[in-house]
């Protein structure tokens, strides 16, 4: 195979669809959360994968020593909105792969981009406290969903993400910001919860709904835990009124332009998947 008929390979797969089941589609609803195998191929993650840990480690150059850094610090490197900095990075991110997935998992009509995020945990990086991502943002429904992307396989030891089974139900915590706090308050409220702590294969990409809660285990390896995060919301999503100083910001950041009421659709919000 040539070098371009190559590249058309890795192309063709970002888009190609991945077949759902129904039983996966309500596993999804029912439990918060799933875990899909053979999302991506080696190659994929390889060829997409340098440019990402490439941007990362030139953006990530100047933070301070891990030992310096608060315990949101040490969980991870974190790198918002990728997809703005680099044109082959903006094509993994698009895939209408993942964009499809989400789409069905939720069940809406289609996705928009809210953002994305590089989440690297380093060598020696701290736990990643229990939280519930829709603490941060402003919507208006619970339709949004990230996708976990892991660029290597992740064993536990390397602090893959964990999720609290059916915890999207519950409204405890869900006024806590990742921190110390959250750790412990949602850490007692999820005891009696069951729990998913299994790693990922490589190829292996979660789905989890805004309001479950999850975490990390620390990186206890000599490797970076690299992971690529697309967070999609519904299609035709308002924004709500911050209730918060966090959904204050991210408004900001993240719909520039729009006010409560309006449909996110500013022109870093465009739709990446309609049926």
């Amino acid at each position: 195979m040539n070098t371009s008929t190559a590249t058309a390979a890795l192309v063709d797969l970002l888009d190609e669809p991945y077949p759902l089941t129904q039983d996966q589609i309500a596993a999804y609803r029912r439990d918060g959360y799933i875990k899909l195998r053979g999302v991506f191929d080696a190659g994929t993650l390889e060829r997409y994968g340098s440019r990402i840990r490439a941007v990362v480690a030139e953006k990530a150059k100047n933070l301070p020593p891990l030992h310096e850094r608060d315990t949101y610090g040490k969980a991870f490197q974190q790198i918002f909105n990728l997809w703005l900095e680099d044109a082959e990075i903006r094509r993994f991110v698009f895939s209408k792969r993942l964009a499809r997935i989400a789409t069905e998992l939720m069940g809406t009509r289609g996705v928009r981009m809210y953002h994305d995020q590089a989440l690297f945990k380093e060598p020696g990086g701290g736990f990643t406290p229990w939280h519930a991502d829709q603490q941060y943002w402003p919507l208006s429904s619970e339709h949004s969903i990230t996708a976990w992307i892991p660029l290597q396989a992740t064993p536990v030891e390397m602090g893959p993400l964990q999720f609290a089974i059916g915890s999207h139900r519950i409204h405890v915590g869900r006024d806590l910001e990742i921190s110390d706090e959250s750790e412990q308050l949602i850490g007692r409220t999820m005891k009696d919860f069951p729990k998913d702590e299994t790693p990922f294969e490589l190829g292996e990409v979660s789905f989890h709904a805004g309001w479950t809660m999850h975490r990390a285990g620390p990186n206890n390896t000599d490797r970076m835990r690299a992971v690529m995060t697309v967070i999609y919301i519904d299609i035709d999503m308002r924004m709500s009124v911050p209730k918060n100083s966090n959904q204050a910001r991210d408004a900001e950041r993240w719909c520039p332009g729009i006010k409560p009421g309006e449909l996110i659709a500013s022109p870093i919000n465009p739709p990446m998947y309609e049926r």
